[in-house]
């Protein structure tokens, strides 16, 4: 009786802990809503797009939170690379509170999400060169 209580007790135990995970592809909330980056280009961003306005449109695939980076195939309304699989890295910046994270497009044209999830990550610890040799861009919210 006491391994069938007990058993039970591991059950509900295993409940509770997966209700506090948070559900899987969930973007970050700061990184919802309308942005400007450094350029002056704005982007609006919700959970099953990132568009740059006004044309390039990238559909999201997967949000990787833990790793930073999300995974989107290219709509086929933009202008190149239709069809293909863009991953964008983030970092936060915290010595920024105008812009208080940055993107890259680490890479925009690869064959599959998969290949575009294993694509080498952007380097955040230098975000004025980390992207591909060019610095990542700073994002502001605008309303």
């Amino acid at each position: 009786m006491h391994r069938i209580a007990a058993a039970t007790f591991v059950l509900i135990l295993a409940g509770c802990a997966s209700t506090k995970q948070p559900p899987a592809n969930v973007p970050p909330p700061q990184m919802i809503g309308v942005f400007e980056d450094d350029y002056g280009i704005r982007y609006t961003i919700d959970r099953g797009q990132w568009r740059q306005i006004p044309s390039a449109v990238y559909d999201i695939v997967n949000w990787n939170v833990p790793g930073e980076y999300l995974v989107a195939v290219n709509d086929s309304s933009n202008s190149t690379d239709q069809g293909l699989y863009t991953r964008i890295d983030w970092v936060e910046l915290d010595a920024s509170p105008d812009y208080p994270w940055a993107f890259c497009y680490t890479v925009y044209s690869a064959e599959s999400a998969r290949d575009a999830q294993h694509a080498q990550p952007a380097n955040r610890a230098a975000p004025r060169s980390g992207c591909n040799g060019f610095p990542f861009s700073r994002m502001r919210r605008v309303q």
